[in-house]
């Protein structure tokens, strides 16, 4: 039987002492680093301080909101409602830009109480399939619903429509959209090296059509008729129409996210009535008095407006 020997601490060989590594990085790389780092913490700190100067400047409408009931006191509110990203989220597929349950209940709160308009870029006849609600007002095309332009403006935005869909077709992700008195070009989908090329397709094709012109949205190019009429207008004309025209006791309150809603909030600064809300996480140049981050916020100040009315 073969014998086998134990193993013993001496027959290993011996142990090699660990390794240390003393050496360090560059100094210009510990530089570059700390400078990447300051420079990291600067950005962010300019960032919170533009965000809390904007804030200051347009203070969230849920925080003062006993403000904004102190200038409606004693004055008949009018609500205005801008629909994508106001009461529905800002989604690719603008046909599956939905309103939940909760918000269309929330308006119809509003509106059982106060006179309330959806004024939306989307035609009248499919902001109304979204929102379902008989008791509002409803202005499409940016107002365009409310007053319309002519017949052979219409025939032009149809042949225009057409050459758009062929035109911008080449570009994966671009959709057109009919809304009856204007035309939406779609990019949200649209890979962000291929926006120029989009944009230069449109005017491309817009250069035969001096009657219309384009205006830009919120990853949205809109073709309109070449003339006066907008959400500021639509503003105007539905406030009229309830029979405030020139009225000192009224308060139009204007909610809205897209650069297309600032014409409705310079139209209540020259007014010097009511108030415009911007929907948005972000600073951006605005005429409106205050803001909202999102959706879910303006559900919240859509349920303290009516709280407020049950306590009257």
């Amino acid at each position: 039987m073969t014998k086998h020997s134990a193993f013993s601490a001496e027959d290993a060989a011996p142990a090699q002492p660990a390794r240390r590594f003393t050496s360090y990085p560059p100094a210009s790389c510990r530089t570059a680093a700390a400078q990447a780092a300051t420079g990291s913490w600067l950005d962010a700190a300019a960032r919170r301080a533009e965000h809390d100067d904007w804030m200051e400047k347009h203070p969230s409408a849920l925080a003062e909101f006993e403000a904004v009931l102190g200038a409606a006191k004693g004055k008949q509110v009018v609500m205005f409602l801008d629909y994508d990203g106001t009461l529905s989220p800002i989604v690719k597929d603008p046909d599956s830009a939905v309103m939940t349950d909760e918000m269309r209940e929330a308006v119809r709160g509003v509106a059982e109480r106060f006179p309330t308009a959806i004024v939306s870029g989307r035609c009248r006849d499919k902001v109304f399939d979204f929102v379902r609600l008989a008791e509002l007002y409803y202005a499409g095309s940016h107002g365009m619903d409310i007053k319309g332009p002519t017949a052979q403006s219409k025939h032009a935005k149809a042949k225009v429509c057409r050459a758009l869909t062929a035109s911008t077709a080449a570009i994966p992700g671009a959709t057109v959209e009919n809304n009856k008195f204007c035309l939406s070009v779609h990019f949200r989908c649209v890979q962000e090296e291929k926006w120029r090329a989009l944009e230069d397709l449109v005017r491309s094709v817009l250069k035969d059509y001096p009657d219309l012109h384009l205006t830009k949205g919120r990853k949205v190019l809109e073709i309109r008729p070449s003339i006066k009429w907008d959400k500021g207008n639509a503003l105007q004309f539905l406030l009229e129409a309830q029979g405030f025209a020139d009225s000192n006791n009224v308060f139009p309150i204007y909610i809205g996210d897209d650069r297309t809603d600032e014409d409705a909030f310079k139209v209540l600064r020259s007014m010097g009535q009511g108030i415009g809300i911007l929907v948005s996480k972000i600073p951006k140049e605005t005429s409106a008095s205050y803001s909202l981050q999102e959706p879910s916020e303006v559900k919240e100040f859509l349920h303290k407006l009516v709280k407020s009315k049950q306590r009257d």
